[in-house]
């Protein structure tokens, strides 16, 4: 039996580069698919209906059942998208067993550039949407006393930074700890709610100096589509919280630490004992 054999998943930004390898990567599990994408250019101007259209297409072409694809051109950002879009797939395949949040748009500026106007699109596409669809299904779950598993996408600038992605950085970040705090709040529920960092070649990626000199195809969007599928399949059904980076053929966790640190001499740290002892304070112990 397949591992998705039966089972429907919301896909968000199902036409770019890393929802087109989870849509294909699901259907060849045997899910039903229900493909979201409004068809935004990379920057998130534009809409573009006929890009789900060709989407499914593309997925039959592949040999794919159309009995088992539908799409529409909602916006991720429209305040009643999700539950349009759930109740459509409900409609369509009778469930919604899974969401893979995977819309997305680059937003490059640097800090100095930042300001509240530039703020605001990459914390809505990046964090707040992606917090209101889960709200969204969780709670018709919940509800329904219903198990589902959920996959946002961050980014591994979450955990170490990037140059001009400052605003991007943030709302991955939140992402991150909003995947933690959803997977202790829903686990109850049967809920799962974990998280993706992917390091992969796709419209949204390719001006990064990253990618300038790395082989066609190493970093490709199809290396991270397995993951995906496993963290929505009952193989994953113990997976809770979890950020999993991929990068080509590496897959692999990533893990907030603290260090033991430091316990002060007398009452309080002095300022100089600070200085005195910032690298006890900083460093992690031996063997972690």
């Amino acid at each position: 039996m397949s591992a998705l054999e039966g089972r429907t998943i919301v896909i968000t930004g199902a036409a770019g580069g890393l929802g087109r390898a989870v849509c294909s990567a699901c259907l060849k599990q045997g899910a039903s698919v229900f493909a979201v994408d409004a068809g935004t250019d990379p920057d998130g101007s534009g809409r573009d209906p006929s890009v789900v259209e060709e989407l499914v297409s593309a997925l039959v072409q592949e040999g794919h059942p159309r009995a088992r694809v539908a799409a529409v051109p909602v916006d991720v950002l429209a305040d009643d998208g999700p539950d349009q879009v759930f109740d459509a797939a409900e409609e369509a395949f009778g469930t919604v067993d899974g969401l893979v949040f995977a819309a997305g748009a680059r937003h490059r500026r640097g800090i100095l550039k930042l300001d509240a106007g530039t703020l605001t699109a990459p914390i809505r596409l990046g964090l707040e949407a992606p917090l209101a669809w889960l709200g969204a299904l969780s709670r018709r779950w919940v509800s329904a006393k219903r198990p589902g598993s959920v996959v946002l996408f961050t980014s591994p600038s979450a955990f170490f930074g990037a140059q001009r992605q400052g605003a991007e950085a943030a709302a991955a970040a939140g992402i991150v700890a909003a995947t933690r705090s959803a997977a202790l709040e829903l686990r109850r529920h049967g809920v799962r709610v974990n998280a993706v960092a992917a390091t992969a070649h796709t419209r949204l990626t390719e001006d990064l100096p990253l990618f300038k000199n790395v082989k066609q195809g190493s970093l490709a969007a199809e290396h991270v589509a397995p993951l995906v599928v496993h963290l929505l399949s009952d193989a994953g059904e113990a997976i809770h919280g979890e950020v999993l980076g991929v990068a080509g053929t590496r897959i692999y966790a990533l893990h907030a630490r603290e260090t033991t640190g430091a316990f002060a001499d007398a009452e309080r740290f002095t300022v100089a004992e600070i200085e005195r002892r910032w690298a006890e304070i900083t460093r992690a112990a031996r063997g972690r």
